[in-house]
């Protein structure tokens, strides 16, 4: 019958540093791939195109020139309107002439049914810009408001 020496055990111990040195574990390569896909997703955000990044710069800075003639109008208590110029834009109504008048990009082109009322009521009635470049027609951005609310971008289906 055999006999155990004193420190010795029945089972045979694994050996763990051989099986490291083997390969990479389950784990290890799930974290690879997981760190390869946030850095690709990262890169495919940052890489945006520039003419859709135009337009929606555009937008907001319309959005927020509307706001502030409105402001102006509501102040002054006079009626401003905005209207687009084949160069750029054109606010009616208000002295000084302190809005800009030209887009941060000449490709932009502005379409409305009428000119935009901005006031001096604090109801106007809904309104709406669409906006686009010469360089991609089919992008479209709209600044809407429903009258009570400011102006904010709304993109097109």
């Amino acid at each position: 019958m055999p006999t155990l020496a004193v420190g010795s055990s029945p089972i045979p111990r694994p050996r763990t540093r051989a099986r490291r040195g083997l390969g990479f574990t389950l784990l290890e390569l799930l974290l690879v791939v997981s760190i390869m896909a946030l850095a690709t997703a990262g890169v495919s955000v940052a890489l945006r195109d520039p003419s859709e990044t135009q337009l929606e710069r555009e937008a907001e800075r319309l959005a927020a020139l509307l706001e502030g003639a409105r402001a102006q109008s509501r102040a002054a208590g006079v009626p401003v309107r905005w209207r687009p110029t084949p160069r750029g834009f054109q606010f009616e109504g208000l002295a000084g002439g302190g809005l800009p008048n030209a887009w941060l990009n000449a490709d932009t082109r502005a379409y409305v049914a009428a000119p935009v009322l901005l006031g001096p009521e604090p109801l106007i009635p809904p309104q709406a810009v669409e906006l686009s470049q010469l360089q991609h027609p089919e992008r479209r951005l709209r600044v809407a408001t429903d009258g009570l609310r400011p102006f904010a971008v709304q993109g097109l289906p």
